[in-house]
């Protein structure tokens, strides 16, 4: 190296360095195995957790500018009448197409979720009958479960129905149930708690060849180890069969009741829900009041408001909602979630609510077209892969829908929903498009990468009066003379034709 270094070659001085090779992944793997177990699994279900609170939140606003950054080139590329627009936005806003508020943190950062699934397997430690989180999935060559015991995230009241559950199984004879050989009876254990100190449970099993008088001897168990002096807390019981190579999770099984009261109740906004097993409720009350209320003040909601909660759940948006609005019409596909809703609604004395049961895809068309209101807001909060291209393709030919609020647990998954509301009037999509105006990101998972995010989207003609301007403006502050400057500096923002140029660059956009 020496000798090497600083001499000459061809006319070019060498330089030497010591290389960095990549890490050996069987070293690494091995580093990690030596780890304790309480920080292998936080690693594995709260990767941030040894991370400021602070710079958790500036990584997530960071995810969330890239994603309007690729919004910002997906609208450009899939609606070439926006890029003078685009190319203003990007000059006001550093590069995205709207501006994009502070995140906002949740309220609490540690013992926040009020649902948890947990696996039964064998323990990491050797222990069998183990309920907790896995270290790994199956496809990783690991099945490994550890107890959540020492998570932060867990609520101690969640942690204290594990314990207790994990020491009844133990007395048991079933075995836990197998992914690989898909032997086994025990499969998942779920916890919902609220902040009136009500914890509900659900057990899931596979009944595999069991009698009958079996199973019920086994729930009759069940009932009598949580209901006779021991400190659960359970106030609500529930079993599930859960038959052979179902994925856990799956909300259409039929829950049985064995002990309890049939729901648990929560207060959000002043506000008192009821939910049931299989209903979705956000899993960070303290955080989802930030969200809903961000929500309710970018509607822009009045008395002669109607508001259609697309996603509805048990009606949390929409009834935190109704007392600012005309009417809210609310969509849900699971049958639970919709008669909670109805019974939320009557227990807060709401009158203007509706929910309807369905796919968001095949009721809300229907919906949409019968609604004859001055003002009509949609808010939408789709499960993680966002919504059916059906809903959008609804809400796009419904020129009386204005604004729309798309509440987004995924964002990045959601973008070709984002795209396709923006996206350029077309056979397949018909109407006037939206365009982002606002964003914000929410965080309800703190100690993870996750967050929600909220983008209010206002349809082009519903803006146009705001973007008389902005032609005038542009080019004032610009210097520009004419539309062909307008033009030059269109075309080095965005490779476009030159049929197109000539077509729609050389002259203000056809909206304004």
């Amino acid at each position: 190296m020496k000798a090497v270094h600083g001499m000459q070659w061809k006319s070019k001085v060498l330089s030497v360095r010591l290389a960095k090779p990549k890490a050996d992944p069987i070293l690494k793997k091995r580093k990690l195995d030596e780890e304790p177990l309480n920080i292998q699994i936080a690693n594995v279900v709260t990767p941030l957790w040894n991370i400021p609170y602070e710079e958790q939140l500036r990584r997530k606003e960071k995810e969330v500018e890239g994603v309007l950054q690729k919004l910002t080139r997906e609208i450009g590329n899939n609606n070439k009448a926006m890029l003078p627009w685009l190319f203003v936005q990007k000059e006001k806003y550093n590069k995205i197409c709207c501006p994009l508020e502070a995140l906002r943190p949740s309220p609490v950062q540690t013992e926040y979720r009020n649902k948890c699934e947990f696996v039964i397997g064998v323990g990491a430690d050797g222990e069998d009958k183990t309920v907790g989180f896995r270290l790994g999935k199956y496809k990783g060559g690991s099945c490994a479960v550890v107890s959540p015991s020492e998570t932060t995230h867990v609520s101690s009241e969640a942690k204290r129905v594990v314990q207790g559950f994990q020491q009844f199984i133990r007395t048991t004879p079933y075995a836990v149930y197998s992914p690989e050989t898909y032997e086994g009876h025990w499969r998942q254990l779920t916890v919902r708690t609220s902040r009136i100190k009500q914890t509900m449970a659900i057990v899931f099993f596979n009944p595999q060849k069991l009698q009958e008088e079996e199973i019920e001897e086994l729930k009759q168990s069940l009932h009598q180890y949580f209901t006779e002096g021991k400190e659960s807390g359970i106030t609500s019981l529930y079993f599930v069969r859960m038959g052979q190579r179902t994925s856990a999770g799956t909300e259409d099984l039929p829950c049985e009741h064995v002990t309890g009261e049939e729901w648990i109740h929560e207060e959000l906004l002043g506000l008192k829900f009821r939910i049931s097993p299989h209903s979705f409720f956000q899993t960070n009350t303290p955080a989802a009041e930030v969200l809903y209320s961000a929500v309710g003040e970018w509607a822009q909601l009045d008395q002669d408001s109607t508001v259609l909660d697309v996603c509805c759940g048990t009606g949390t948006i929409g009834i935190s909602l109704a007392k600012r609005v005309k009417k809210v019409i609310g969509i849900e596909l699971c049958q639970e979630a919709v008669e909670d809703a109805k019974a939320n609604a009557e227990a807060n004395g709401l009158t203007n609510v509706e929910f309807h049961c369905g796919k968001a895809e095949d009721v809300f068309p229907t919906i949409l077209n019968a609604v004859v209101s001055p003002s009509v807001t949609a808010i939408v909060d789709p499960p993680r892969a966002g919504l059916h291209s059906k809903v959008i393709l609804a809400i796009r030919r419904a020129e009386h829908l204005k604004r729309l609020v798309y509440v987004a647990c995924n964002a990045k998954a959601a973008m070709n929903n984002f795209i396709d509301l923006c996206r350029a009037p077309s056979n397949r999509v018909r109407g006037a498009p939206f365009r982002p105006v606002r964003a914000m990101a929410v965080d309800l998972f703190p100690q993870t990468m996750h967050c929600e995010t909220i983008l209010l989207f206002e349809r082009v003609d519903y803006i146009a009066s705001k973007l008389l301007n902005v032609w005038d403006t542009s080019h004032k502050k610009r210097g520009f003379k004419n539309h062909v400057d307008f033009k030059q500096l269109c075309t080095r923002e965005s490779e476009t034709s030159a049929s197109y140029q000539q077509t729609h660059l050389c002259r203000p956009p056809p909206w304004l």
